[in-house]
């Protein structure tokens, strides 16, 4: 075993890479040992500009040597008027959002709990609907729209206040969880009132890779308007570029209600996160809804930072949307060639996943890409689905390495 005996079993993903790392560098980690690893993981999306990106890197430097501001809860500061100032001009502002800008706590779980706990303070009613598949964070809110069964199982206490609906896609495309949703809303003896929100992730990540249509998220987002249900879209893992735009949802020309923001909101893998809604929900009484570690400046410095190195104009965006046409098309190759073990590829922008027939299989590969130097993970309902997230700023070398090493990983797994 590597390290000390005395971290909790609860860890996961040193079980799966028994490795110490030292230092990150941009789409790569090192080890104590030498080794060097290409990344595919970016920290579950946090990491969407890299390790220690230059820019970002010089900025916070340059912030923690002049004294800067680092903890503040939510008492003004440079950094966060610096911060606010540069996400109204450079992200609301050309989209024509008009949102308000809270910062719960710095986890992507405490924007879920917000989004969750302002719906029902705005309407008054108790329940949201949710999808299957769902993830939205650890926290008991959170678990209780989240649709995994074992994650589920952590909190200990039952989680109510849920009403669950297939997403899109779910069973093959044979039930309709909006056509459900709809017409038990129109029914007034369906015995299911009227609820506070729907919150919906537009590719589940956890989930397994499951990209919902973007006619299907306007239709979704057209029938909360007409019910007077208000939207909250969790972009904590799919947002700031992940799937092409800053928002995921953009592609399907909705605005939600209420959007979750965290993972690499602060550029540089600090800890940081936002609740974005639209002005006239701003009910909040001043303390009701608060955290500590809220006015974490030095994540204000870095995503200020990113903010101006990526989202000046649509170089990045441009990028990804080539890229995810390239990965479209190298991954079905892929999957058409082992169609016996792979049943489907899917994503959108740079997150794909493989689906495999049998579930131990996406693991089996995921093993073999990091003995030849690949960080993947697996996501799904049972782990079936090997997930690839390379960083935005990922170069086409090492795309291309990093897909040439995921097609040596399958070959050498399905020939065990």
């Amino acid at each position: 075993m590597i390290g000390p005996t005395i971290e909790s079993e609860v860890r996961s993903y040193c079980r799966n890479w028994p490795v110490v790392f030292d230092h990150g560098r941009g789409s790569r980690m090192f080890a104590r040992d030498g080794r060097v690893y290409l990344d595919f993981f970016a920290g579950a999306s946090a990491l969407n500009y890299g390790h220690n990106h230059p820019v970002l890197k010089r900025a916070l430097l340059d912030y923690l040597e002049q004294d800067g501001v680092t903890h503040s809860l939510d008492m003004l500061t440079a950094a966060k008027q610096d911060f606010l100032t540069e996400f109204a001009s450079r992200v609301l502002d050309p989209r024509r959002l008009d949102y308000r800008v809270q910062f719960p706590g710095p986890t992507g779980t405490n924007s879920v709990e917000a989004a969750l706990k302002l719906a029902r303070k705005v309407t008054g009613r108790h329940t949201v609907v949710a999808f299957t598949g769902a993830f939205h964070g650890m926290s008991l809110g959170s678990l209780a729209v989240t649709g995994n069964a074992t994650v589920r199982a952590g909190a200990g206490v039952p989680l109510g206040h849920t009403w669950r609906i297939p997403y899109d896609g779910f069973a093959g495309g044979q039930v309709s969880g909006l056509t459900l949703l709809d017409t038990m809303l129109a029914d007034s003896s369906s015995g299911v009132d009227l609820p506070a929100a729907v919150i919906v992730e537009t590719v589940q990540g956890e989930g397994g890779i499951n990209p919902a249509r973007a006619t299907w998220l306007a239709d979704l987002a057209e029938l909360c308007a007409r019910r007077n249900v208000l939207l909250i879209v969790d972009d904590i893992q799919m947002g700031c570029g992940r799937t092409g735009p800053f928002f995921s949802f953009e592609h399907a020309g909705i605005t939600p209600d209420i959007v979750c923001l965290s993972k690499s909101i602060s550029g540089y893998g600090l800890p940081m996160s936002l609740t974005l809604f639209r002005t006239e929900l701003d009910v909040w009484q001043p303390g009701e809804h608060n955290g500590t570690f809220r006015g974490n400046n030095p994540a204000f410095v870095t995503a200020t930072a990113a903010l101006e190195e990526f989202w000046t104009d649509s170089r990045l965006e441009k990028q990804t949307a080539a890229r995810d046409i390239l990965l479209e098309e190298i991954l079905a190759e892929l999957a058409g060639r082992h169609s016996a073990h792979i049943a489907a590829s899917r994503g959108r922008g740079l997150v794909w996943g493989l689906a495999f027939r049998e579930p131990r299989m996406a693991g089996r590969v995921a093993r073999e890409a990091f003995s030849r130097g690949l960080l993947v993970e697996t996501s799904g309902s049972v782990d079936e689905v090997l997930k690839l997230m390379p960083a935005l700023t990922t170069t086409d070398e090492e795309l291309a390495e990093g897909l040439g090493i995921l097609e040596e990983a399958v070959a050498a797994a399905v020939d065990c």
